[in-house]
């Protein structure tokens, strides 16, 4: 099983950025995704999360300026990041939830069991 980040970069503020999560190996169709991100000398923290029939769950801070959303024929998902800040810099990992089926998804890093390398967002001021 395998998670593949991918669409990090170099933005302004107030600009946008969609980054991609592509899952192999296993059926991610029936499992939440969620995105995490880790700041420079910070702690690693949630950012939204999709149940597998798409609810979305966001982080306070990110709410109503991200998206999440899936493409199960594609077993991918996406995380759409508009008006950034600098302090959405950060690496941005995409995770797998451990139970199938979950209706209802949290910010619990615990939760997830497969994890992807992380894609580099970079917001200038």
């Amino acid at each position: 099983v395998q998670l593949q980040a991918s669409g990090g970069g170099l933005v302004q503020a107030g600009g946008s950025l969609r980054v991609s999560c592509a899952g192999y190996g296993r059926t991610f169709s029936i499992y939440a995704m969620g995105w995490f991100r880790q700041a420079p000398g910070k702690e690693r923290e949630f950012v939204a999360a999709i149940t597998w029939d798409g609810i979305g769950n966001y982080a306070d801070s990110v709410k109503g300026r991200f998206t999440i959303s899936r493409d199960n024929a594609k077993n991918t998902v996406y995380l759409q990041m508009n008006s950034l800040k600098s302090s959405d810099t950060a690496v941005y990992y995409c995770a797998a939830d451990k139970a199938p089926y979950r209706s209802v998804v949290t910010g619990a890093a615990s939760e997830y069991n497969y994890w992807g390398q992380g894609t580099l967002v970079t917001v200038s001021s």
